[in-house]
């Protein structure tokens, strides 16, 4: 790791997002140990979290696994693998993540889904903490052609951009998230899916407006790639507005690739570097993600 000075100062970072995007920024900064908080989209609908969301009515589970994945890079190479296992050709178990599979275990044997994440967190051996944007099931619905839809794959798969992004049905934010988007340095959106991983647990009033009464630098992570959604064919000026008039959420600095052109007329500041990873395409460098984030975070502890 080169020298990372500014992150070192900070006592509280939080990280908003969904599984991939989400996953990368806390292995960037999984350093700060407990100083790095985690808040998961918990809209889901795909796959093997949507088969036991519907059937037994839990939170989507499929972000947090993705990201407890990622993260435990470090712990026992065994639980890794067995956490990611995708059964095949077992009847009903077809399909399903063994890690989903455990984090339903583990909901219905505690009190809370955060008790859930927190015995899989020591399992694993993940020292950042991990807390799902709500522990109440919820569903991703948008207005679009004044129509209402309902599930993250069909929101994705819309050739339109919708009008609006609502919760359904709208629910309370994890108490332990809004108290640590209070306690925060420094808030981080993105990157990933706008739609379905930014904006999910914005969509929550008062999370929302806990994010807006943070004093914390609000960072946003562009994408290295063009969204296949009907957002890419969006502006990041156009992007950063919608999420306005929809949270009342609006970065102060704007953390852009520079193999991209450089966005004009933001309403925030922007910073400009080099941040794919030359092995992974469309990813970001953990190393180039690393860096930058210290260089805003000069910023807070001058």
């Amino acid at each position: 790791m080169q020298s990372i000075s500014a992150l070192y100062q900070l006592q509280r970072v939080v990280a908003i997002g969904g599984g991939h995007g989400l996953g990368r920024v806390m292995v960037s900064l999984g350093f700060l140990e407990e100083r790095l908080t985690g808040i998961v989209a918990t809209t889901d609908d795909g796959g093997s979290t949507g088969r036991l969301r519907d059937a037994s009515g839990c939170i989507a589970w499929g972000d947090l696994r993705n990201c407890l994945n990622q993260m435990c890079a470090e712990g026992p190479a065994l639980s890794r693998i067995l956490f990611e296992y995708r059964f095949k050709g077992c009847g009903d178990l077809d399909g399903h993540v063994l890690g989903n599979l455990i984090l339903l275990a583990m909901d219905q044997m505690c009190v809370r889904p955060m008790d859930a994440v927190n015995l899989i967190r020591q399992m694993l051996d993940v020292s950042a903490e991990l807390i799902p944007m709500s522990e109440e099931p919820t569903r991703l619905g948008a207005v679009s052609n004044e129509k209402e839809i309902v599930g993250e794959c069909t929101i994705d798969g819309l050739s339109d951009t919708p009008q609006k992004l609502l919760l359904l049905p709208e629910i309370k934010a994890t108490s332990e998230a809004i108290e640590r988007v209070r306690d925060a340095e420094m808030i981080i959106l993105g990157p990933g899916s706008f739609m379905t991983s930014v904006l999910p647990a914005l969509l929550i009033s008062e999370f929302a407006q806990a994010v807006n009464q943070s004093q914390a630098l609000k960072v946003f992570v562009a994408n290295i790639n063009q969204e296949a959604s009907s957002v890419g064919r969006m502006s990041v000026n156009e992007t950063l507005d919608w999420m306005f008039q929809m949270t009342a959420v609006y970065p102060d600095v704007v953390l852009w690739p520079q193999e991209h052109q450089t966005p004009e007329g933001l309403r925030c500041d922007t910073l400009v570097a080099p941040l794919s990873d030359g092995f992974k395409k469309g990813v970001h460098n953990i190393e180039a993600l690393r860096l930058s984030l210290d260089q805003l975070a000069m910023s807070i502890v001058r």
